[in-house]
């Protein structure tokens, strides 16, 4: 059987000194393979990040692009009803024109049917 050998102050202190070093050196082992993970992680996030800001500027880019096509197609639409507008006004001009000679000939012959009428009494 083994005998107990009681340990002075200088053996606890180099004990605990070792302990104290055996647990950085394992805290360091670890800190260095974590380090590498979490590289490859903060990598795999800024590419995520920079994949998400390039679909997001394509999307403004194609937003923009469809801003610009409305734009134009409205200013089309509206030459388009000012010209259809202005044909209109064009043709009621005209029929307004061509009522007002029918209705001078139409008085015309009224008036002349009147004297005809009074020529015969």
């Amino acid at each position: 059987m083994a005998t107990f050998k009681p340990q002075n102050f200088g053996d606890r202190l180099n004990t605990a000194a070792s302990a104290k070093k055996a647990a950085l050196a394992k805290f360091e082992a670890k800190t260095a393979a974590l380090a590498v993970v979490s590289a490859e992680k903060q990598a795999e996030r800024a590419a995520l990040v920079a994949a998400r800001e390039a679909r997001a500027a394509e999307r403004e880019l194609t937003k923009q692009a469809q801003v610009l096509q409305d734009a134009q197609a409205k200013a089309e639409r509206l030459a388009a009803e000012a010209e259809a507008k202005q044909a209109e006004e064009a043709r009621l001009a005209a029929e307004a024109e061509q009522e007002a000679v029918l209705e001078i000939e139409r008085k015309a012959a009224r008036d002349a049917r009147y004297a005809a009428r009074k020529a015969r009494k």
